[in-house]
This record gives structure tokens, C-alpha cells and sequence, in this order.
């Protein structure tokens, strides 16, 4: 599999086990260490060694073998090391701290959403509508 579309398929991996703030900073032209990190957030250690399993679960099964990994005792920081790719979910506050992407600042930055999540709702007057039906509305008029 290409490093890109390894990146993209952690960051799916993550999102399924609803894994916050998921990036992805290519580092191609900033290092020879890993064409990507794929950095995610977990609110509990708990999540944090579910998403770390999803991950490594799901690239088992497209044949991708972890090359490395760290952090599975602490639950704190986990790295999943597949040598082009380097994924890092992190417990929230250890994100904050170690702050990778701010470390990388130079690194074309990707921001991964979960296209699954139902809609966000707003509140108008009284009455309660999803922000895609008020796009809708505007779109109408």
C-alpha cells in the first residue's frame, strides 16, 4: 500500500473507534523518518488502547504489519510505527503537551472528519433543525 493511502486508511481506522481531532502532516519534504504522521485524540485509556487496536487490527487484515509500536503500557501516548506511516493516538492531555503538530508546524497539515456523524443541531426561535436542512432552506430561496 502507498504511504498516502496508509495514512488515509489509519485515519479511517481511528475515527471508527471515534478517535477526536484526527490529522494527518505529510513530512515528506521536512524529514526522511516517515512520509506521515497520522495524530488522533482519545478522551480515556481505555479509548486510547481501542483505537491503538483498531488500527493495528484493521492493517493486519489489509496484510500491513506494525513495524514498531510503544506506549501500550502507559495508555498514555501510543505510536504504531509502520515505517512510512507513523501513527500517535494520544491521551488528550498528552497531545496538548507534547503538541506534534506544532513540532511539525512546517508540515502540510490534513484534518480527517468523521463523514458519518449525524448532523449538528441549531436552535432558531424556538424551533430545533439540523444546520443541513437550514442550508437547504437557503439554497430554496
Amino acid at each position: 500500500m502507498i504511504a498516502r493511502t496508509l495514512a488515509k486508511r489509519i485515519a479511517d481506522l481511528m475515527i471508527s473507534k471515534k478517535a477526536q481531532d484526527v490529522v494527518i502532516l505529510d513530512l515528506k519534504k521536512l524529514t526522511s523518518a516517515a512520509d506521515y504522521f497520522v495524530i488522533c485524540t482519545a478522551d480515556s485509556d481505555t479509548q486510547v488502547r481501542a483505537v491503538a487496536d483498531a488500527v493495528r487490527d484493521g492493517m493486519e487484515e489489509s496484510d500491513e504489519r506494525v513495524w514498531h509500536d510503544e506506549g501500550y503500557q502507559a495508555l498514555k501516548w501510543i505510536i504504531l510505527d509502520y515505517v512510512d506511516v507513523v501513527a500517535h493516538i494520544f491521551y488528550k492531555e498528552d497531545r496538548s503537551f507534547y503538541n506534534l503538530e506544532r513540532l511539525w508546524g512546517d508540515a502540510k497539515k490534513t484534518e480527517v472528519k468523521d463523514l458519518t456523524a449525524a448532523p449538528k443541531l441549531a436552535v432558531k426561535k424556538g424551533r430545533t433543525t439540523t444546520r443541513t436542512s437550514k442550508k437547504k432552506k437557503a439554497e430554496k430561496e
